[in-house]
């Protein structure tokens, strides 16, 4: 091998760096503008174009634009929900676990889909007492295809387990149930928009309808100002119970764990409110 040439570590390196960064193809050696690519060539458009559009009255559907591809089933009203752009009516059609889970996956509506490689729905056990709401997928979860594997989530299972709460516990009242706001990884591990968020709530309300927690346990700013629809920071807002807008159920918010890993002074409040959580699941939610 030539003096200067990579090594196969030093490639493979290279490339985990490129994948942590949220890349999802292959980089060549120059760039590529793909929406001159993708864009119609002016000879092929006029062509294509016809000579004259016919008219179309008020209430009359367009019959040269291209229909949705429905498929015979459960598919056609997703397919409607789609054209409407209505999360909430999508959301309500599903009346089991399995059949939101399917619905937010072939939903089309976000350009997250395109560049994350895994969908994230749930982890946990369904029908557990403690239902964890964090914000969104990152690297690991987006590879793994769940929520809270990476070095969060390993935290996460860390201060569960020190209020005697696991994700895989049989019983309901020591599980917990966890899922994100966003199904899909922002590229680069972003935080979520306010506008991602607002698309995906509805979902979300409804996951929480049909898990049917007791007490929500909501970590970090994202899921916190979108479950209580609220401008105010978690800095002010952790620590105290407040129900649910719209289903009553006491939501304790927290620090996000990845916010911990950084900013480790704060685990003595993140602690503050597990203890709280603790209480709440013995006793009560002091609401």
């Amino acid at each position: 091998m030539a003096t200067g040439e990579p090594n196969r570590d030093q490639m493979l390196a290279a490339l985990a760096w490129q994948a942590e960064l949220g890349a999802t193809e292959a980089i060549a050696e120059t760039p590529q503008d793909r929406f001159v690519e993708s864009a119609p060539k002016p000879a092929a458009a006029a062509a294509a174009a016809p000579s004259k559009a016919p008219a179309i009255a008020r209430g009359q559907e367009d019959p040269t634009r291209a229909m949705p591809d429905a498929r015979p089933g459960r598919d056609q009203p997703v397919a409607a929900a789609q054209s409407t752009g209505s999360t909430t009516a999508l959301a309500a059609q599903a009346s089991t676990l399995d059949e939101l889970a399917q619905t937010m996956r072939v939903w089309d509506g976000t350009p997250l889909r395109e560049t994350a490689r895994n969908f994230v729905f749930s982890d946990g056990v369904p029908g557990a007492r403690l239902m964890v709401v964090g914000e969104a997928p990152g690297a690991d979860e987006d590879r793994i295809g769940r929520p809270f594997v990476g070095r969060a989530g390993q935290l996460l299972d860390r201060m569960l387990a020190a209020i005697d709460i696991a994700r895989s516990a049989p019983a309901p009242e020591n599980a917990a149930y966890i899922a994100n706001i966003l199904p899909w990884r922002p590229p680069g591990n972003r935080t979520p928009t306010e506008a991602e968020a607002q698309m995906f709530l509805p979902f979300m309300t409804r996951h929480i309808e049909l898990a049917k927690p007791d007490l929500i346990f909501a970590v970090g700013n994202t899921s916190v100002k979108a479950l209580l629809a609220t401008k105010t920071g978690i800095k002010r807002l952790r620590g105290t119970w407040t129900p649910h807008p719209d289903l009553g159920i006491p939501v304790l918010p927290s620090f996000h764990p990845a916010y911990l890993l950084r900013q480790p002074a704060d685990k003595r409040l993140a602690w503050q409110d597990l203890l709280s959580l603790r209480a709440a699941l013995n006793e009560g939610a002091p609401l």
